[in-house]
């Protein structure tokens, strides 16, 4: 072949993005099941880091099959719909929040933390640059907090970012999400200095305002899903 011919040139060009299309299409096959499974630990982490369960150096697999004893998936009413393990641990809260009310599965789970029962509900809602998320875990009374996990896509490093930093998480130990007369309240976060009438609060974080209350708003919409089954 005439290599001076754009012939030539073209059909090399060709050969060349088929064979680097081909080696990507491998290489992202062959690293499709690593990358899942660093995705499903990642996730197992921040339930555990919600019940306070110190992780490192830990095997995150194995603190999570010894604490974790159910994964439940609720419907609005609060039914247990399913308690075959591994069916709340792959619904896609973002794909649910998308359906009507009604239609809506929750997933929970249940833990076991010195032998005491832990309940452990899944939140997402928004920052002020992006989405929020996290795990909240309640005693045995499904009331009263007994530890929370939050992380953030793109909040501002020093202000909205500081909600995954555990002093602002430890604030929420102890808080209740029923005020007196056991109706769901959900947890205020307050400008410092600021407190908040017929609920328990935290205090937010300076200069972070909107995230702070971004993580308000999630408090109050994700926990509120499971009022008919914390109530009940």
């Amino acid at each position: 072949m005439n290599t001076n011919k754009n012939s030539y040139t073209l059909i090399y060009a060709i050969v060349m993005v088929v064979v680097v299309a081909l080696l990507l299409a491998l290489v992202s096959s062959g690293l499709k099941d690593i990358q899942t499974n660093n995705v499903k630990l990642d996730k197992k982490k921040q339930i555990l880091s919600s019940l306070n369960i110190e992780l490192d150096g830990q095997d995150a697999n194995s603190l999570y099959e010894k604490h974790i004893v159910k994964e439940l998936v609720l419907n609005n009413k609060g039914e247990v719909i399913s308690e075959k393990m591994g069916d709340a641990f792959v619904i896609d809260v973002i794909k649910e929040n998308a359906k009507v009310e009604a239609d809506r599965q929750l997933p929970l789970y249940v833990a076991e933390v010195d032998g005491q029962t832990k309940y452990i509900i899944t939140m997402r809602g928004a920052g002020l640059w992006g989405p929020i998320w996290g795990y909240i875990a309640l005693n045995d009374d499904k009331n009263t907090v007994f530890g929370t996990y939050f992380s953030h896509a793109s909040e501002t490093p020093g202000l909205g970012a500081e909600i995954a930093t555990p002093k602002f998480q430890k604030e929420f130990a102890g808080k209740h999400i029923l005020n007196d007369a056991r109706d769901f309240v959900s947890i205020a976060v307050m400008k410092p200095g600021q407190i908040a009438e017929g609920q328990d609060y935290v205090d937010g974080i300076s200069g972070g305002t909107i995230t702070s209350k971004g993580v308000e708003a999630m408090l109050l919409k994700s926990i509120g899903q499971y009022e008919a089954y914390l109530k009940n």
